[in-house]
């Protein structure tokens, strides 16, 4: 029996369309792209026609696309390059206690350069507030940064009030946007959510690991992480990984093209999904019900999530307890939402792509109910 993979917001499968892209450059057209013979034009140019598809995917500019090697790096010089650009200005930057470990490490670390740093916290569905964004957001507030869809619940933040919230307050702030776990899920644009700066990944939307993005709103200056050779407008120095980087613009693209069917087809598999749990009394539901579609939390009353992944990982189905860059320590995600300890340490991620279908998630829930019967109270 073949196995079933719904850790998508972990990785996902390659698509052809992005592996062919991919081998192709890594086999014919293998040439360094600042390279200035025949060779490195034409790598150039696989660059050039991927950074088309990821802003066409992303509703932008190209010359507003840096590409990173994915989207902890895209966070990283996201953080640093606008704190750091605008110091002279303030030095209070506003997040959340939600945000991915890419975001949280960048700005613990700009707590230790002699930044303040707020982090607001979840109500019980998952979402921040918005009303905390206008108390929070002062005239020193230099820096705004928080996720779309948040990548353990699916819950949908509301990135939209920034904007508002930094022209109230009469603030410098650069508004930064984690959209890794919505990018070619759930349709959005930067001008629409007033973003500045919006971190996005390859791998998260079935193109190959090693490329993600940044983008970076036309006139807006932020400073380089790293200095070298001056490649991605000076933001991004060093030699570009044309392969992984073709992979992503087709992926993007592919991605772009099926957005209005994906979305019905996450909504289907999540129905399904939401109907199973309702089917098992020890499964309670952790993700809010207006959240992103293609992401589901659960927890299973007894049976503690290490455990499950391992009965289910022996039947060949996989999942995950939450983000995979987290490698099993406690949700900060679900503590946050102020969930009991024995929620959290009992909680599942179940994480759909296009390409899953409802008997794959059938097997799923089936399998979770004969662990609850072998495993629970062990």
């Amino acid at each position: 029996m073949s196995f079933v993979y719904l850790d998508n917001s972990a990785t996902t499968r390659v698509c052809k369309e992005a592996a062919d892209a991919a081998l192709y450059a890594m086999t014919a057209c293998f040439g360094n792209p600042s390279s200035l013979h025949g060779m490195g034009v034409a790598a150039e140019e696989l660059v050039g026609k991927a950074r088309g598809q990821v802003a066409a995917a992303l509703g932008c500019e190209p010359r507003e696309i840096v590409f990173t090697s994915g989207g902890t790096e895209a966070n990283n010089l996201a953080l640093f390059g606008a704190a750091r650009a605008l110091s002279r200005r303030g030095k209070r930057i506003v997040t959340t206690a939600i945000e991915h470990s890419s975001v949280e490490g960048p700005a613990a670390m700009l707590e230790k350069e002699g930044f303040e740093v707020v982090r607001l916290r979840p109500d019980a569905s998952g979402a921040v507030p918005e009303q905390a964004l206008f108390k929070e957001i002062t005239p020193d507030t230099v820096l705004v940064s928080m996720m779309l869809v948040n990548n353990e619940t699916g819950a949908l933040q509301p990135v939209q009030a920034i904007r508002r919230a930094v022209r109230r307050a009469g603030a410098p702030a650069l508004v930064h946007v984690d959209a890794v776990q919505a990018f070619g899920k759930v349709p959005f644009n930067p001008s629409a959510l007033g973003a500045d700066l919006v971190s996005v990944s390859g791998h998260k939307i079935h193109g190959p690991k090693g490329a993600g993005a940044l983008f970076v709103a036309r006139g807006t200056r932020i400073l380089p992480v790293l200095v070298g050779g001056g490649q991605e407008h000076g933001l991004r120095p060093g030699t570009e990984p044309v392969p992984a980087i073709a992979g992503f613009g087709a992926a993007a693209e592919q991605a772009q093209t099926a957005l209005a069917e994906s979305g019905k087809h996450f909504q289907k598999m999540r129905a399904l999904a939401l109907r199973l749990c309702a089917s098992l009394p020890v499964v309670t539901i952790n993700s809010p019900e207006n959240g992103a579609p293609h992401i589901l939390n659960v927890s299973v009353k007894g049976v503690r999530s290490e455990t499950m992944l391992h009965f289910l990982a022996q039947r060949d189905i996989y999942v995950s307890s939450g983000s995979a860059c987290a490698r099993g320590a406690k949700s900060r995600v679900l503590v946050a939402m102020g969930l009991p300890d024995a929620r959290v340490d009992t909680a599942l991620r179940v994480s759909f792509s296009r390409y899953n279908t409802e008997e794959e998630v059938e097997r799923l829930f089936d399998a979770v109910a004969a662990g609850v019967q072998t495993l629970a109270h062990r």
